[in-house]
């Protein structure tokens, strides 16, 4: 009785779930060919959720980061990276997939990749490292083909041939990259689920260091100093109010169309956060990853938050399917309003108190008054260290003082 009971539950479970899943669940090394000639590496993994569903998770540094859902047609697999609007479109042969990366409904263009399933490794060491050691802090300078200059900040930690690090930018950092040294190179890689990220340079003997940031569309020169000093603008002074105004006036749909306003009753006499950004960018994810669980332990202190999203389509639908996914997925408690396409001139617009916009994203914080305390420019996530701890006990000081 027991053996016919164990049979229909195998049944059961194999008319749901794909006999051969247990091919692709598991980690992998993948690679993108952004150009002819240039393959980017990145690590994932297939793994299986309590609901029983299949859903990929991206390895960078320290970081699994949860990238999407997979479906199975027979030897192929489909994994949407709704986060972003993209989509891998995978053929099964294996331990082997080749595939494409594209944008959702297959529009646009299409990156070719291919993946080996257990192979654990991101760059494949082939010779050790040299004897200039790349860890520490730098003073970057990157450079656009039009010959501007931004300054930039390297944090970058290596252990024998092993590299981890990220770049601080007065926008935000670049995330959790993961690397190698070889010589007196380096090469380092990142992968979410928006475009893939690839840097490398070389290394001289006084510890200098230049590179490149490569793309499918083009390429970014940078150099760097190793300065244990090296440090961006204060970022609560590149954004703030026009001269003339105290106080931040906007109104606002959110998903059902109905309008919000900071004069609405629900906002009156509290702290008020507002954090300027859209469902695409990466950085602005850190920032919910943070503020939605800091905003449930303290929104009984008389707390509130809105959340102001720039999308990259502006038709009701898809503004109210990515908001609606992007809720869901961090459990955002707070509002979320739609103000228009992603687009720096288009904030500027919709916001004429402020006095420019620089990054997505931007956050705000307005004190019982309806008055704009603060306004800090950019997010430096977990990546950066002790940067995100500076700015996690500023943002509590900063709150503790406005809502006394």
């Amino acid at each position: 009785m027991k053996i016919i009971l164990s049979l229909v539950s195998l049944i059961f479970f194999y008319g749901f779930v794909p006999r051969d899943r247990v091919s692709f669940l598991g980690r992998w090394r993948g690679e993108f060919e952004i150009r002819p000639g240039i393959k980017v590496p990145f690590n994932f993994e297939f793994a299986e959720k309590k609901d029983k569903s299949a859903a990929i998770f991206f390895l960078n540094g320290d970081e699994r980061f949860d990238g999407g859902t997979v479906k199975q047609e027979k030897d192929s697999l489909f994994v949407a990276l709704d986060q972003f609007e993209n989509e891998f479109a995978f053929k099964i042969s294996g331990n082997e997939l080749t595939g494409v990366l594209r944008r959702q409904g297959g529009i646009g263009n299409k990156t070719p990749v291919t993946a080996t399933k257990n192979i654990s490794y991101r760059f494949k060491e082939t010779t050790p490292p040299g004897a200039v050691t790349l860890s520490g802090k730098y003073d970057i300078t990157f450079k656009s083909a039009n010959g501007e200059q931004e300054k930039a900040v390297g944090l970058f930690d290596q252990e024998g041939g092993k590299l981890k690090g990220t770049f601080l930018r007065i926008t935000g950092d670049s995330r959790y990259l993961d690397g190698i040294v070889e010589g007196n190179t380096f090469q380092m890689s990142s992968f979410i689920g928006s475009s893939p990220g690839y840097y490398k340079g070389t290394i001289d003997a006084d510890g200098k260091i230049t590179g490149e940031i490569i793309g499918s569309r083009g390429s970014q020169a940078f150099s760097g100093v190793p300065n244990e000093n090296a440090a961006l603008p204060d970022a609560y002074k590149l954004t703030y109010l026009k001269d003339g105004y105290s106080s931040l006036d906007f109104s606002f749909p959110d998903v059902d169309g109905k309008m919000v306003s900071l004069k609405d009753e629900q906002y009156q006499n509290k702290v008020v956060i507002v954090t300027i950004g859209g469902t695409w960018c990466p950085n602005c994810i850190d920032e919910t990853n943070f503020l939605v669980p800091w905003f449930k332990a303290n929104k009984k202190r008389g707390i509130e938050a809105i959340a102001i999203q720039y999308e990259r389509q502006t038709d009701p639908a898809y503004v109210k399917k990515v908001l609606t996914k992007f809720r869901q997925k961090y459990q955002v408690e707070y509002q979320q309003l739609f103000a228009g396409k992603a687009d720096k001139q288009a904030v500027a617009a919709s916001l004429p108190a402020l006095n420019t916009f620089l990054s997505f994203p931007t956050t705000i914080l307005i004190d019982k008054q309806g008055k704009v305390a603060k306004i800090h420019t950019g997010f430096s996530g977990p990546a950066t260290g002790k940067y995100y701890d500076e700015f996690v006990k500023e943002f509590n000081h900063d709150i503790d003082v406005l809502v006394k």
